[in-house]
């Protein structure tokens, strides 16, 4: 799956997934900087929580982005595949200038709205310039490919994680959320073992990168980004190994990016963050 044909007009919108349990108290800088980027007091945030089972993520994103300043904030409920048929939902989706997937299961996002106009329309008005972000396994779908689940550990091993699609805004990553605190970094390197193409961003909690239409990483909250960069990768072991067994993986090259830095994703040149002025 190739990214929908950027709108040379408007450029393409932000991409911004974040690690989970991002702040909405204090500060609240991941979920206001997304205010902005979607368009600030003009800005109509459509919410879509069908990862969740809970009720009340909708409304209560509802509230979140009407309190830190967006124009408009609704929530487009779609818990299942006949949902995505409604015509008056995707003529309020086609007006968002930002669009946020809520957490939960990814397999709901993908099983629910994979395929769909949905979908299509998320792929569409990002190309064409909106915002589109999510938390959690609001975040995971939105790359090309997805981590569906996998075990946590720090080794990579054989069979460790699968793979599902995703919405594919941009093939240039495989993200990983609660990345720290649920020891994942194994699961994303067995991830990238498949395939070294993509870059694997592992997002902290509390912890987004922004990625602007030139594709540049801007790393923003209270955790670090963990980008793991497999292009110089010499060897590989994937090919050979049994289920359950370790991955040998030589020549990878790793970054941890806190708030400030950011992430080339063309040159793949990591800058830390700027001296603090005294």
């Amino acid at each position: 799956m190739c990214p929908a044909k950027v709108d040379p007009s408007n450029g393409r919108g932000y991409i911004v997934p974040v690690g989970g349990a991002e702040d909405k108290q204090h500060g609240a800088v991941i979920l206001s900087r997304f205010v902005e980027v979607a368009g600030g007091s003009a800005a109509r945030i459509a919410i879509i929580p069908t990862a969740s089972k809970q009720r009340d993520t909708g409304s209560r994103y509802e509230r979140l982005f009407s309190e830190f300043g967006a124009g408009a904030a609704f929530s487009l409920a779609y818990n299942d595949r006949s949902d995505t048929d409604r015509e008056d939902w995707l003529d309020r989706l086609s007006g968002a200038t930002g669009i946020f997937l809520t957490g939960g299961n990814q397999l709901r996002i993908s099983t629910i709205l994979g395929g769909t106009p949905v979908a299509k329309k998320i792929r569409s008005l990002n190309a064409a310039g909106v915002a589109v972000g999510g938390t959690s396994a609001g975040a995971a779908i939105l790359s090309e490919h997805m981590i569906a689940f996998g075990d946590s550990g720090a080794t990579p091993r054989a069979g460790l994680v699968s793979l599902a699609p995703g919405f594919g805004l941009t093939n240039r990553v495989i993200i990983d959320q609660h990345f720290r605190q649920r020891d994942r970094l194994g699961r994303l390197l067995a991830a990238l073992a498949y395939n070294p193409f993509a870059i694997g961003l592992g997002l902290d909690e509390d912890t987004a990168g922004f990625v602007d239409p030139n594709d540049v990483i801007h790393v923003v909250g209270a955790g670090a980004i963990t980008v793991v960069d497999a292009s110089t990768l010499e060897h590989s072991s994937m090919g050979l190994a049994e289920s359950g067994e370790a991955i040998c993986l030589t020549g990878i090259r790793l970054h941890v990016l806190t708030a400030g830095s950011t992430f080339d994703l063309h040159t793949r040149k990591a800058v830390p963050p700027p001296a603090s002025v005294e």
